[in-house]
């Protein structure tokens, strides 16, 4: 399988949403009557989407505010709000930063010291809010972050890093045990990210109840620029789905994969669920909405690392309301608002009543798909965004 690209070395093609089309099928549903949630350990959500564990996307506000909706929005406990007690003056400081000094102070205000009792009164404020609780956390902290969570309340723990896998060999620190860490947890455990068959069945098959797939497709992430690794997001999205319906059939354990990264319309979310993905894990969408912390601006997990940063600070602008982003009405046409629309009529069109339906969909490769017919689109700088 693959092509040869010198002597002695192949590689195989890898696809992103940019190469796929769906095909419309032979039988079409009312989108009005499709259904969209999915579930995770027993609990269901409305909405197959979920708001990225990024400090630009997801304050206390936000997630209160996705879980009205019947969506989910995770806290990163590596962040701002776990960091400082008034995050509103350090996010002005990151948001009027120049282009040329966003990353140095990003690294400076980083740097302040995680404070425990600001995780447990974060979740508290979204606990009253009257959402769903996640929180993130990387390996190095997760024993430790994850039981002071679940003390707080929390009801889902996600473990993130660029790349993880269930296997990780270190001399210097001691690594983390996925298996012994759901044993010790009494709420879903979600773990990421990762790209291929190989570390999705390894990661399933230590217990964890939801894996996040994807490595630096993300607006605001460089991890592709800095280090050279990434998978196109439709591959490894139907990489990890065969390795989910594999561990399914084994052990009768459904774990949904939940795609990480990369998506900014609409039609990238159907992708991605086509592709296999049970949700999507979105970041630059939602930095855009008006409950969002960053005021438009947008910056990766791994921007301030003191080393080597591997994300940057991006403008998107303020789209619209957190409601309208995801259910309209769009005033653009470009597929950056109504996104939950575009799911439903996407489904209706391919003949699809659930997402288990929606991720047997025909895929095409279809290059062509983003130009065909668009010529005067293109000249006046329509539609799709650039």
């Amino acid at each position: 399988m693959g092509m040869w690209v010198g002597r002695g070395r192949k590689a195989r093609a890898a696809y992103g949403f940019d190469d796929i089309a769906l095909v419309p099928g032979p039988l079409t549903v009312n989108p009005a009557e499709v259904d969209i949630s999915w579930e995770l350990c027993g609990r269901r959500f409305e909405l197959p989407i979920v708001a990225a564990a990024m400090d630009g996307v997801v304050g206390p506000k936000l997630a209160i505010e996705m879980g009205r909706h019947g969506g989910l929005a995770v806290l990163n406990l590596e962040g701002i709000f776990a960091r400082y007690a008034n995050p509103a003056e350090v996010l002005e400081r990151i948001v009027s930063a120049s282009p040329e000094e966003a990353t140095r102070i990003i690294q400076s205000i980083y740097s302040e010291p995680i404070k425990e009792d600001l995780i447990h009164e974060r979740v508290q404020e979204i606990k009253k809010g009257g959402g769903p609780v996640a929180v993130s956390s990387i390996p190095q902290r997760a024993e430790r972050f994850a039981q002071i969570a679940q003390e707080a309340g929390a009801d889902i723990f996600v473990v993130q890093s660029t790349v993880t896998t269930a296997r990780h060999i270190a001399t210097e620190y001691k690594t983390l045990e996925f298996a012994k860490l759901k044993k010790q947890l009494a709420i879903p455990l979600i773990v990421g990210n990762h790209v291929t068959y190989e570390a999705c069945l390894e990661l399933m098959q230590q217990g964890v109840d939801g894996i996040l797939v994807g490595v630096g497709p993300g607006a605001a992430c460089t991890s592709r620029e800095v280090l050279g690794l990434g998978v196109p997001q439709v591959t490894a999205t139907a990489d990890s789905a065969a390795a989910r319906d594999f561990h399914h059939k084994q052990t009768g354990r459904y774990v949904p994969i939940i795609t990480d990264g990369g998506m900014t319309t609409g039609g990238d979310v159907c992708k991605a669920l086509a592709s296999g993905a049970d949700a999507v894990m979105i970041g630059s969408a939602f930095a855009r909405a008006t409950e969002a912390p960053g005021r438009g601006y947008h910056w990766g997990m791994a921007t301030p690392h003191s080393n080597l940063p591997r994300g940057t600070r991006i403008r998107v602008g303020i789209a619209g309301s957190l409601e309208q982003i995801l259910f309209g009405p769009a005033f653009t046409e470009d597929g950056t608002l109504n996104l939950v629309g575009a799911i439903r009529t996407c489904m209706g069109s391919v003949g699809a009543q659930d997402i288990r339906e929606l991720q047997q969909t025909e895929l095409i490769i279809a290059p062509a798909i983003k130009t065909e017919g668009k010529v005067f689109q293109q000249a006046q700088k329509l539609g799709r965004p650039r």
